[in-house]
């Protein structure tokens, strides 16, 4: 191959490849090395140059600056002093000069190695443009063709290189056929030896979100945030979204005019049915609005373990928990709070059965029961497990020796009877909200003030008993 048609290869490859010239000049210059090492040695010292101005590669051997007679040198490692200084001048003994020699004629075998070092040189070259290309693109939409089915998994063709859509990743219902146009997610790009895999998705929550930034020029523009997302792909989607312009309502926003927004994504979802809500930094309001369109009655909260007891009418259970759980489940999803969804008949029951239990604890009466209960401790369990210092924030029960003497009332009565209350039945009632409206304080304070003049007209009535009993005692 002569300088030209060589200039000429390595300006192709650039152009078709759309890889940088150095690139190939380097792997031709490694090919070039490889047949050379083969006719001057393995331990022979060779560097190969791609010269531009002649448009040919330039072989040097490196030699050892040398003094001796001609018959004596070793040809492929040493020169005399006086042949080197003809090349440098200011050379001196023992220096290591390169010195141009002729580039070796290709044999079939060593043409064939160079071909495959150039190739590969390439093809590195090339799976280091898609990883970078690509690696950027991450958490981004990009389209496709549908090619093939490899291990049940879909097969992309981007254009320079595929993607993998994995078969779990695929929208439940969904078929596509070869040349079918593929909208997808960029969720991961990753290297291996066949070299750079992209992964697609098209059930992400993200996937969602990322469709309606396309659409919604507010979410682009920061205006409005989507805080969360909960989703079961193909059947329906929630996703919470917040204004940071109170002129700006987050949900008509992204709904659109005549709901045109939330149809193209819709559309794209194959009919996936999306309830935008308004996101709040409350919990019951949020879990109200994902509960949506059920009506809640009333919250009860457990904060500690992030639960939520909600009571609704009877005849918004259904609609509450929704098809197979689904709405309960994905509300669960959007605000991160354990849902228990309880009708008022049910909850009325399970109230009786605590009340019922606690008062197998010796000396609790249904007043105290009450009064337990409303402080957070459902089942005898709790109150064994109890620390004196939580107890005593039971109207009735603030001395700590009123409170200790209930908790050891209340570990004999849970290792006697068990707990005797039904799963679910011991949340803690940090906070009630009753129709979206949480108790204010002055009710609230108002309600213990009453219950603890309950509870001591009942103590005075059972030390009066305790007092007539003693005194029957003496007279008999």
């Amino acid at each position: 191959m002569n300088a030209t048609e060589l200039s000429r290869v390595i300006e192709s490859v650039s152009k078709d490849r759309s890889i940088k010239r150095e690139i190939i000049i380097s792997a031709l210059e490694q090919a070039m090395l490889m047949a050379a090492q083969k006719k001057y040695g393995q331990h022979a010292v060779l560097e190969a140059h791609y010269n531009t101005d002649t448009g040919e590669i330039d072989l040097f051997l490196f030699k050892r600056v040398v003094e001796s007679e001609p018959e004596m040198l070793e040809e492929s490692e040493e020169i005399d002093i006086n042949d080197a200084r003809q090349l440098d001048p200011e050379c001196q003994l023992d220096d290591e000069i390169g010195v141009r020699v002729e580039t070796p004629d290709f044999g079939r075998i060593d043409a064939q190695t160079a071909k495959q070092v150039i190739f590969q040189k390439v093809r590195d070259a090339e799976r280091e443009i898609i990883f970078s290309e690509y690696i950027h693109r991450k958490g981004e939409i990009i389209t496709g063709i549908a090619r093939r089915v490899e291990r049940g998994n879909l097969i992309i063709d981007l254009g320079r290189t595929d993607a993998v859509l994995p078969r779990g990743e695929i929208i439940p219902g969904e078929i596509f056929k070869p040349g079918d146009r593929v909208q997808a997610f960029l969720e991961d790009v990753v290297t291996s030896t066949k070299g750079p895999q992209l992964y697609l998705t098209r059930t992400s929550p993200r996937y969602l979100m990322k469709l309606f930034e396309i659409e919604v020029p507010e979410i682009r523009d920061g205006i409005v945030e989507i805080k969360h997302c909960a989703r079961e792909p193909g059947a329906r989607s929630k996703i919470a979204v917040v204004s940071k312009d109170r002129d700006v309502d987050p949900v008509g926003a992204c709904v659109g005019m005549k709901g045109v927004r939330v149809q193209a994504v819709i559309q794209e979802l194959k009919g996936e049915k999306i309830d935008i809500i308004p996101w709040s930094d409350n919990p019951v309001m949020f879990v109200r609005s994902a509960l949506a369109p059920a009506e809640i009655s009333s919250v009860r909260m457990d904060e500690r373990n992030r639960m939520m007891e909600i009571m609704v009418e009877d005849d918004q259970l259904s609609l509450a928990i929704g098809k197979r759980g689904q709405n309960v489940r994905l509300a669960a999803q959007l605000t991160g709070w354990k849902l228990d969804i309880i009708s008022r008949t049910k909850l009325s029951k399970r109230t009786t059965d605590v009340l019922a239990a606690l008062q197998q604890i010796e000396g609790v009466s249904e007043t105290f029961a009450q009064a337990i209960y409303q402080a957070g401790f459902g089942s005898l369990k709790s109150i064994a497990d109890a620390t004196v210092e939580a107890l005593q924030k039971i109207p009735g029960y603030e001395d700590a020796e009123a409170a200790a003497g209930l908790k050891a009332r209340g570990a004999e009565a849970h290792k006697k009877h068990g707990d005797l209350i039904p799963a679910g039945a011991s949340l803690t009632p940090t906070g009630v909200v009753t129709n979206g409206k949480t108790e204010n304080s002055g009710a609230k304070a108002a309600a213990e003030e009453r219950l603890r003049e309950m509870m001591k007209q009942a103590a005075s009535e059972e030390a009066k008993k305790t007092t007539d009993t003693t005194t029957e005692k003496q007279d008999g």
